[in-house]
């Protein structure tokens, strides 16, 4: 089952301490009048009975890999060297490790620890990886500005004020090499992530199905590869004893076979990644009174079956189960191992979708998958390149002990990685002393690097491919984010001078023909180079400029009221404005259909804001490149001084106040063929049709008449109609560029560019009304 909604995980991100608040607040109630103690009774029972569901949710989404480990454990730690350790004593020990791996992993770090550590209720690496950007500057994002820290969800978490002067923040603030390692970390982890997108699925599917090979009509080897490899097509077409007499029997062999009892904890990461579609309390109410007595109480049965059935371990699972249940039980083990690896696809999606926010990925298509459940997103592509690559691995290894040497050491390095950033995050955001710090990643660490390590041992039986597939993911990442970065400086070092623009006069020495024209560009201040070479070459532009970037901010959401921010860019009469378009790392961009009435409308209040407050009508913030307000899209039609008549599909004139379409961009236009074109484009794309809306300036005899002249502008402009203008770029090394960077420019980077999605296409921006400016950057 999906949880409903992703949001209520920021709203309880604060029950950390679990019973401890529950019994902190039974002792207060005593306090308080009776109807009190009733209201928040109910409170408590509503609260309680959602996290119930929550938890009963999670068994499938958060718990469904890291519960059908048991299906490959004692097989893949029993095999290889320790063939020659096949006793009671051996296993009774494998099972102790598990015992207290199982209980110092997911119980003790991530139930008790790592759940407090959310992002406003989100959970994974990046989440930490925003906290840390946020409370020291860590973040290599290239158009950061001081407003937004301003964001709500910014402030998220303690105050900053007391690690201001910490020696080891400036320090690693002031290294522009260690930051980038940082980021290099949190790629890599991401990039295993989605290694474990391709393995999860192979092992957990291969070994389901492999239980029919205990069954009276023995299936054989290739049948049951078949089978699935059909199970997976299926998966991913439907997207849319004590420890120390362990090692005094197995010496060495039992430092090596670590690799096997790690895989009980694979699928524990996914605890801490989903938590923004479930809550911390719910999480560890699942795991603490269900799984973990569950996984416990399973291992231990299967080490007193092996006991006395010592030939048993290579199929422990399915000839540990009694024959009267065998197929209800093999159809609940096949089950949950498609519901676990599909729950590990879809975060795959996300891990890509974050690492684009980052300027780290390619653009590709993000589809929204449901109406009810905020975050859920299906990418095509990446879905069939997973699909090909766990297909290639099923059938190339036929053997879940090979990919289980390949998984482990994926789930064990995200495990690593995770524990060295939340080292930083208890300095940094929970502004704890650096003891308490390096004795956590001593603990952990030691534990997690001697696993690790036995994990790299299998690097030649299957441990070498997720270090290759990390190795591809990294250079795509490096390749794209570095491109990336030289073409934002480009335009950061090539902008047009203000007081060029200035000396040109309001006309700008050019006609202004009636229109709104919004140019597209990365720059959050100062104006691209892409204006004044469309200025140079064309005599003509449209009487209102807005100069719009769009960008992601290090928090995961952005919420709707404060994602515009607008301001001038020159003075009032050159009508030029600016806005920038902000979206956290988990936004998803919609076609919502509304983006032009929005920015009319939130233009609007700005030009009313800035005649009504003095900090905005300063000569120095009106004249050049001035100060930015944010303007709340959702109150924004209460406010407006504008009103909005709809031309609705039975031509019928309705006046409305909220709920508006975007108005087409050839409605003013008096030209037959133009109309004909945009008949003949709402025929083709039916989804995207838009509805006819009208502005109209309401009698205010109060109003300035220069905000009323401006205001009438920007309502004509308008009903002339809205064109994009977007740069169509083509990045080249200069000529005196080393042989390395022009490979990594002239090639990868510009194949890259030409087999992602277009700018535009990302941007939702309608083709019929895009103008593409042609410039070439060397860098």
């Amino acid at each position: 089952m999906e949880p409903e909604s992703g949001t209520s995980s920021r709203s309880s991100s604060q029950m950390a301490y679990g019973l401890g608040l529950l019994l902190e607040a039974s002792v207060v109630a005593f306090r308080v009048p009776i109807d009190s103690v009733f209201h928040a009774s109910v409170l408590s029972w509503v609260n309680l009975s959602r996290n119930l569901v929550l938890a009963y949710q999670s068994f499938g989404v958060v718990y469904g890999d890291l519960s059908t480990s048991p299906l490959y454990v004692y097989k893949s730690t029993f095999i290889g060297k320790l063939q020659d350790h096949h006793n009671e004593e051996a296993i009774f020990g494998a099972f102790s490790l598990i015992f207290w791996t199982l209980t110092l992993i997911p119980l003790l770090k991530y139930v008790f620890i790592l759940l407090s550590a959310d992002d406003n209720g989100e959970g994974g690496t990046f989440a930490l990886y925003s906290l840390l950007c946020r409370h020291a500057r860590f973040s290599l994002l290239p158009n950061q500005q001081a407003a937004d820290e301003e964001l709500s969800a910014y402030k998220y978490g303690p105050s900053t004020q007391a690690v201001g002067s910490s020696p080891l923040k400036r320090f690693l603030e002031k290294h522009k090499r260690l930051r980038t390692a940082l980021l290099v970390v949190v790629l890599f982890g991401a990039c295993m992530v989605i290694g474990d997108g391709v393995l999860t699925p192979a092992i957990s599917v291969l070994s389901s199905v492999s239980g029919l090979q205990v069954t009276e009509k023995k299936l054989t080897d290739g049948e049951v590869l078949l089978l699935a490899c059909v199970i997976l097509v299926g998966l991913f077409a439907l997207q849319h004893f004590g420890t120390h007499r362990f090692f005094r029997e197995t010496g060495k062999d039992g430092w090596i076979s670590l690799g096997g009892i790690l895989l009980s904890i694979t699928g524990t990461e996914a605890m801490f990644a989903d938590l923004g579609h479930f809550t911390a309390f719910s999480i560890r109410l699942a795991f603490a009174c269900v799984i973990y007595p569950c996984l416990v109480v399973q291992y231990m049965g299967q080490a007193a079956f092996l006991s006395k059935n010592i030939p048993s371990i290579p199929n422990s699972f399915y000839d540990s189960i009694p024959e009267t249940v065998f197929w209800p039980v093999f159809v609940i083990a096949t089950l949950a191992a498609i519901v676990g690896s599909q729950a590990v696809i879809t975060a795959t999606f996300s891990i890509v979708k974050q690492c684009h926010a980052l300027g780290c990925f390619p653009r590709v298509k993000v589809v929204h998958t449901s109406r009810h459940i905020y975050g859920q997103i299906y990418i095509p592509e990446i879905n069939w390149i997973l699909m090909i690559l766990t297909l290639a691995i099923t059938i190339g290894f036929r053997d879940t002990t090979l990919i289980g040497n390949a998984y482990g050491l994926t789930c064990m390095t995200v495990m690593f990685i995770t524990t060295c950033l939340m080292t930083l995050v208890i300095v940094f955001v929970w502004q704890k002393s650096v003891l308490l710090a390096t004795s956590y990643l001593l603990f952990f660490g030691f534990i997690e690097i001697v696993y690790l390590s036995a994990a790299f041992i299998k690097v030649p039986q299957g441990g070498w491919v997720p270090l290759v597939l990390s190795c591809i993911f990294m250079v795509i990442m490096y390749v794209w984010h570095y491109g990336t970065c030289k073409k934002y400086n480009f335009d950061l070092h090539n902008k047009v001078s203000l007081k060029w623009l200035l000396g040109l006069g309001p006309s700008l020495g050019i006609v202004r023909v009636p229109g709104i024209g919004l140019i597209y560009s990365e720059l959050a201040t100062g104006v691209p180079s892409i204006f004044s070479h469309f200025v140079t070459n064309l005599p003509a532009f449209h009487n209102v400029l807005v100069f719009v970037c769009v960008k992601s901010v290090p928090v995961p959401y952005v919420s709707p009221e404060e994602r515009f921010l607008i301001g001038r860019v020159c003075p009032r009469p050159y009508r030029m404005y600016r806005c920038i378009v902000r979206y956290g790392y988990k936004d998803i961009q919609r076609d919502d259909g509304d983006f032009e009435n929005l920015l009319v409308q939130s233009i609007a209040e700005f030009i009313q804001m800035e005649a009504e407050e003095p900090q905005f009508s300063t000569s120095e913030s009106s004249s050049i490149d001035g100060r930015m307000a944010v303007i709340s899209t959702r109150t924004i039609q209460s406010i407006s001084s504008l009103m909005i008549t709809e031309h609705s599909s039975s031509n019928l004139m309705v006046t409305e106040q909220e709920g508006f379409g975007v108005s087409n961009s050839f409605q003013g236009s008096k030209s037959s063929s133009v109309q004909s074109l945009r008949s003949a484009f709402d025929d083709e794309n039916p989804q995207v049709r838009r509805r006819q809306v009208r502005f109209q300036l309401p009698q205010n005899p109060g109003m300035d008449p220069s905000v009323r002249e401006e205001l009438i502008d920007l309502i004509q402009a308008k009903e002339a109609g809205v064109a994009y203008i977007m740069g169509h770029s083509y990045v080249k090394a200069r000529r005196s560029s080393s042989f390395l960077k022009k490979l990594v420019i002239d090639i990868g980077y510009s194949f890259l560019r030409k087999n992602c999605r277009g700018p535009a296409v990302a941007l939702n921006i309608p083709h019929i009304s895009l103008i593409e400016v042609g410039m070439i950057y060397y860098v």
